[in-house]
């Protein structure tokens, strides 16, 4: 049985780092691996062996399901594997590699040993052009400052075609809709010696057919202009196939240079199709701006799907001879010669999505102490008005119940209500052509209602936000205008005697909050491809300022119950900080369906002015479903201090560290594991008169992180993944000093997270 497989390197001290070939890439050509394991035990094998094939009982049956067959060793598999090995390096410009293996046995296992050797690298000498389509020698001459290769780099066939890859894309943005990579070849000569390679690329023109004679005819590569711009914004490809008459109620509406197809009525304003498109007749083929309206035709998120296709005109007589061809648009600027220039006819077809649609989300906690459940029920239509805008309300619901009797429980009920524009709405004017991506607009407000053992709030906010991509990495967020009011109906005063900061007790005040907030998010992960990825966020807020300017000459003035002088604002204290975090999570892909993902997230704040304690609502806490998983939400810190209060979780602090990794495996069908480990605390930055154990001190923060691990179970469901996580404390900095670490097992050191899509 194939127990594992191992690569060996040899090592080549005079080479480079980067030209090294790693263990990484040589594995991908290993043709045969040893059978999946259950947490590094072979258990599949078992099963498959254990199940009793004369029996066909229920239990021998899901033994055979679940079970494996053991991979046996197959020595062809690992010869094809070594020549593979070969093979990549010599495109890689080894050209005297060697690759070889070995077996190695104990008992009845046997493990694969891939021996290489790369050798002295070939790197490329001379390079030249030939072209045999004379009129592209001045556009792509023009462009060589841009070229892939270099003389003395490696000979790496990879590079050569990625060259190919750029020079082809590079003239079909400029006109060239038929140009391809295998207009492109190259002639290498390996004879001059000194392990060279001279370089001619060639640039071949346009296979326009065959003559009577069956013998192949070229010509120049023809340059191709849009002539026709037609739209079908609401095509139904079932109805266009199976309805006879479909093609006779269709109508068309010409705006702006597009031509919208549409059966009886058009579902969607003929402005935001032009707003969205980014084609225009008369324009010179481009196909980066092709693939970018694409783009933001799916990212208005009405759209499930989306084709945009060319077609020449028949008519012999739509061929032009022209002598300026040039870079994109509608100008044209790089000479050439005896170019042809031809017409395309553009079809962009939009299957729409479910217009209407539902959404349940749910997020649970359970300890020894604590039972939490929050559920958000939401609604969505992705096209009210026509103008693709997407208007979206929730209900969100959240209850906490406190297991012993003299505990008391809470709840909270909001509902929020947002519209999202396809566009960016300004006082100013916002030009057309600039290359943001997906640019939003979106208005929103939510109201909602938080009874606490100790206290009743009303939270009321509403914001006015822009969103807009650059590339297809990365999103800006801008909210000019997020404003919040907190009104307090009762709070208990024995409560706030209690607590033992007065940055905690200055939390819980009234007060307004009114700033400017905004986002960077950072995402490479493929929703359709499982491979390693990153995504960064980060945000920021600031809060009270322009307020401040307009309390002085409106407001009102006054002290605090510490003698404090603070501002009012039509007969509320506003509040004055700033904000801001960071969370960054990176997914490593090891297998299919088996990944291992770390976060990292830190966040800060600090108050000003008017303010003594950021809200309530803004502090950081640790634990929960996506958090410290081996607590409740809102238990975990600040620092080493002991629980203040033992009836209501509520520890806070203006300062989060935190850090998660997560191993992801496939366990039975839908279900997969994980295995977790969290580190993390709150903490106070020295303000608010905070006590010593709980504030941030650099030299000895690494003591007050809690610890815990726990197991996972995930039910993917394709369209959503439920999800259930038990997390089990280790180190609990809260506990009284030589009891933190936690040595002995108890369910009370443990709690249950449940909730809907992964945690981070």
């Amino acid at each position: 049985m194939l127990a594992g497989n191992k690569i060996e390197i040899e090592k080549e001290k005079d080479l480079p780092r980067d030209e090294r070939a790693t263990k990484t890439e040589l594995e991908s050509f290993v043709r045969q691996h040893p059978g999946k394991k259950l947490l590094g035990t072979n258990f599949y094998v078992w099963a498959y062996n254990a199940a009793d094939s004369t029996k066909n009982n229920w239990w021998n049956r899901f033994k055979r399901r679940i079970g494996r067959e053991p991979v046996l060793m197959d020595s062809s598999l690992a010869q094809r594997s070594a020549a593979g090995m070969k093979i990549y390096l010599d495109g890689k410009g080894f050209l005297d590699s060697k690759a070889s293996f070995r077996v190695d046995t104990s008992g009845r296992k046997a493990r694969v040993v891939y021996r290489v050797r790369q050798g002295e690298p070939y790197r490329i000498g001379e390079i030249g052009y030939e072209f045999r389509d004379r009129s592209l020698q001045r556009i792509v001459l023009g462009d060589t400052v841009s070229s892939l290769l270099h003389r003395g780099d490696v000979f790496d066939a990879d590079v050569l075609g990625a060259e190919r890859v750029r020079i082809a894309s590079y003239l079909k943005d400029r006109g060239y809709y038929n140009f391809s990579i295998n207009n492109i070849a190259y002639v290498a000569d390996s004879t001059v010696g000194n392990r060279t390679v001279d370089l001619t690329m060639v640039v071949k023109p346009y296979a326009a057919g065959y003559d009577a004679q069956g013998e192949a005819m070229f010509d120049n590569n023809r340059v191709y202009r849009i002539r026709e711009i037609y739209v079908h914004p609401d095509y139904d490809p079932t109805t266009a196939v199976s309805d006879s008459l479909y093609a006779s109620r269709l109508d068309t509406v010409e705006y702006k240079g597009l031509r919208i197809v549409y059966d009886t009525r058009s579902k969607v304003r003929a402005e935001i199709l032009r707003q969205t498109i980014g084609l225009y007749p008369d324009y010179l083929y481009d196909a980066s701006e092709v693939e970018r309206t694409y783009e933001n035709i799916m990212r208005l998120g009405y759209y499930k799907s989306a084709s945009i296709l060319f077609s020449e005109p028949a008519e012999s007589s739509d061929e032009v001879s022209v002598t300026y061809v040039g870079g994109g648009g509608g100008a044209d600027t790089a000479a050439v010669t005896d170019a042809v220039e031809r017409s395309l006819i553009c079809n962009i077809f939009c299957i729409p999505a479910m217009r209407q649609s539902y959404s349940v989300e749910l997020e649970g906690t359970t300890s020894s102490d604590y039972f939490g459940l929050t559920a958000t029920v939401g609604y969505q239509n992705r096209n009210l008005f026509r103008g693709m805008e997407l208007f979206d309300v929730s209900v969100r619901g959240g209850y906490e119940f406190m297991r012993l009797k003299s505990k008391r429980n809470s709840f909270e009920l909001g509902v929020s209500a947002s519209f999202s524009f396809p566009r960016l709405i300004t006082p100013f004017r916002v030009n057309r052509h600039n290359r943001a991506v997906n640019p939003r607009t979106k208005v929103e407000v939510s109201y909602s209602v938080q009874r606490r053992p100790y206290y009743h709030r009303l939270l009321a906010s509403g914001v006015w936000g822009y969103s807009w991509g650059m590339g297809r990495r990365s999103t800006f967020v801008l909210r000019p205008a997020d404003i919040s009011v907190v009104k307090l109906r009762q709070i208990d005063s024995a409560f706030l005697n209690q607590l033992p900061n007065p940055y905690l007790r200055n939390s819980y005040t009234p007060q307004v909050i009114a700033g400017l907030s905004g986002s960077y998010i950072f995402n490479d992960r493929s929703r359709t491809v499982e491979k390693s990825s990153l995504m960064l966020r980060v945000n920021f807020e600031t809060n009270g300022n322009l307020i401040d300017g307009l309390s002085h000459l409106f407001g009102r003035s006054g002290l605090d119950e510490n003698g404090r002088p603070y501002h009012r604002l039509f007969g509320t204290r506003y509040a004055q900080y700033f904000r801001a975090d960071v969370n960054l999570s990176r997914m490593f892909v090891l297998a299919p369906k088996t990944s291992l993902v770390y976060r990292f997230y830190a966040g800060w704040g600090y108050a000003y002015g008017n303010s003594f304690s950021i809200p309530f609502e803004r502090l950081f806490y640790c634990g929960g479903a996506n958090s410290m998983r081996g607590w409740m939400a809102r238990t975990l810190g600040p620092g080493n201090s002991e629980r203040w209060i033992s009836s209501y979780p509520a520890q806070l602090g203006n300062f989060k560290l935190e850090t998660n990794l997560e191993a992801r495996f496939p366990v039975w069908g839908i279900l997969q594991g994980a295995l977790f480990f969290d580190v993390g605390n709150i903490w106070f930055m020295n303000q608010g008169g905070s006590g010593e154990e709980s504030l941030f001190r650099i030299d000895r923060f690494y003591r007050q992180l809690g610890f815990n691990t726990g197991l996972g179970a995930r039910f993917d469901f394709s369209f959503f993944v439920f999800r259930v996580d038990w997390g089990v404390k280790l180190h609990n900095p809260n506990e009284p000093a030589g009891e933190r670490w936690i040595r002995r097992f108890r369910l009370g050191n443990t709690t249950l997270n449940f909730g809907v899509g992964y945690p981070f």
